[in-house]
């Protein structure tokens, strides 16, 4: 009895070696895998490359585990991961003589509107907003990268729908766009002063890749023609303010 107890307390303890011993090897694996892809790469093409058994879920939190104290991080956007500075560090990149622009509060509006509505067209931006989109605010966003054009709404005019992208995630630190502040953490941040109009509320923002059913597609080729149309950003759209 003791002799058998003791055969599989050492096949146990081989097997987690083992099972430990393939895990580290799928981290080093991921590890290549991350540090050579220009863009954040899906969990599901992760997996694709990494041995059989091994849970890609594991892999890239044991991998996340490994980074937390380091001067890069590996960070999850969209179910998308990418290595990235770590936020405390930003400052050493920076450059003093290249300062970014402060966004219009136009652009800042019709971003957060973007971001929360998602898909929603031009003018339904205006139409909460209250005000014409000055010039320049959603070309200022599309070079920024943090908008994308998602498809044509099922409507008269077949309108173009906007949507945030995985660099927007990434700007601003976001894992997905559900980690939007809701409206009573709005409400704790000090954004809405006094009382607040029957009824209103922060609609929960998504942001899925695939289109809504009231969304066509753009057709080939369209997407880059509906880009130039926006115009190159002039100098003053970053400042616009009205």
């Amino acid at each position: 009895m003791a002799e058998t107890a003791r055969l599989a307390f050492a096949e146990e303890t081989n097997a987690e070696a083992i099972k430990a011993d393939q895990l580290r090897e799928a981290c080093r694996m991921a590890e290549a895998l991350l540090f050579a892809a220009s863009d954040p790469l899906d969990e599901s093409d992760i997996a694709k490359r990494l041995p059989d058994g091994v849970r890609v879920t594991d892999v890239l939190q044991s991998l996340r585990g490994q980074y937390e104290q380091r001067g890069i991080n590996l960070v999850k956007v969209n179910k998308k991961w990418t290595f990235r500075t770590a936020a405390d560090l930003s400052w050493l990149l920076s450059r003093e003589s290249n300062e970014q622009k402060k966004l219009s509060r136009a652009a800042t509006e019709t971003l957060a509107i973007i971001a929360y509505h998602q898909p929603v067209t031009r003018a339904e931006i205006e139409d909460i907003r209250g005000v014409a989109i000055s010039r320049g605010s959603l070309d200022v966003l599309m070079e920024a990268g943090w908008i994308r054009l998602r498809g044509r709404r099922k409507a008269p005019g077949r309108p173009v729908t906007y949507g945030t992208t995985d660099t927007f995630l990434l700007h601003f630190n976001l894992e997905s766009i559900g980690d939007l502040p809701g409206l009573d953490e709005l409400k704790s941040a000090g954004m809405f002063d006094g009382r607040l109009p029957p009824g209103f509320g922060v609609p929960t923002p998504k942001d899925d890749a695939a289109l809504a059913e009231d969304e066509d597609p753009l057709e080939g080729g369209e997407e880059a023609d509906l880009f130039e149309e926006l115009g190159p950003v002039g100098p003053s759209d970053a400042s616009e303010a009205a």
